[in-house]
């Protein structure tokens, strides 16, 4: 590669990284609430467990009333440090797989959601860690006050269980699951649709065109993803016996679930999780191409 190429190609990853970075942490401090109340419902096992939430409204209430407003942002800072890093590698290496299969003759369908699962799985491995301390944090139904800080958390999780499939990365299988699917499904549908929809010349219905292509692309990942997610926050969340490890593995986990609680159990927290990433995807979608563009004219 020669020196203006190699500087180009520099330049250019920089913006894809800038402006993901910049799509993740609006979603993350806009979204944060909803991620905490599925958490909670993903967590809980039963109708009988005392501390189960009977509904969407009634976990609102409750997390505000024992826990207190600053409740919904538990283990907001996992995901700050590393939403930056994570959106940024999600959107530079989907452009990455892309341009590779760009050499490989697939269709344009076919060629988004092969780019968006690996970069699904690329994600999965950088903020893995990062999950398993947000959960752990989310868990906690404490005031804010009295739970542990992220970093003292960590460093317990590590003291304890270590730095490997059962410490701090527990649940990983679960984790590229659950990005794998959803960026597929997510990045596959919006730029398939996005290129049969036609662009509108007016910015304000071009706008509301975008936003609702990445409202329905997000709302429709969550529906496909959410199992692997539930069996992530089984996983690395609190066990039901304390000191037993009941759920160890993405798939076993399912099936557990789905055999102890029904199918539908699967489905657990789906209501928050859609209502946060279906919006959500849509604006870090909308947030990374409008910063994209405006680095490009200004960078």
């Amino acid at each position: 590669m020669s020196a203006k190429a190699e500087a180009g190609f520099l330049k250019e990853a920089s913006r894809q990284i800038l402006a993901g970075g910049s799509a993740g942490l609006v979603e993350i401090c806009l979204m944060h609430p909803l991620d905490v109340v599925k958490t909670r419902f993903q967590i809980q096992r039963c109708s009988t467990d005392p501390n189960s939430y009977k509904s969407l409204g009634d976990s609102f209430r409750t997390i505000f009333r024992t826990e207190g407003l600053f409740g919904f942002y538990k283990g907001i800072l996992p995901p700050i440090l590393a939403e930056t890093p994570k959106r940024a590698v999600k959107f530079f290496t989907f452009e990455q797989y892309k341009k590779l299969l760009g050499y490989v003759s697939l269709s344009p369908a076919l060629t988004f959601a092969i780019a968006g699962l690996g970069c699904g799985l690329t994600e999965a491995i950088v903020v893995n860690p990062f999950e398993v301390v947000k959960v752990g944090l989310q868990a906690n139904r404490n005031t804010f006050t009295e739970q542990p800080s992220t970093m003292s958390y960590a460093r317990h999780i590590i003291k304890k269980e270590g730095w490997g499939l059962q410490g701090l990365n527990k649940g990983f299988t679960a984790t590229l699951g659950r990005h794998g699917v959803f960026n597929m499904v997510y990045f596959g549908f919006y730029f398939n649709v996005k290129s049969i929809i036609p662009v509108n010349k007016d910015p304000t219905l071009e706008f509301l065109r975008k936003f609702g292509i990445g409202l329905l692309s997000g709302t429709i990942a969550s529906v496909i993803n959410i199992p692997f997610d539930v069996a992530k926050s089984r996983i690395q969340g609190p066990q039901p016996v304390p000191g037993e490890i009941k759920y160890r593995t993405c798939f076993r986990t399912m099936a557990t679930v789905s055999q102890e609680e029904g199918i539908l159990a699967l489905y657990k927290g789906l209501l928050p999780k859609i209502m946060r990433l279906g919006p959500g995807g849509a604006v870090m979608l909308l947030v990374y191409e409008y910063s994209y563009a405006w680095l490009q004219e200004n960078w």
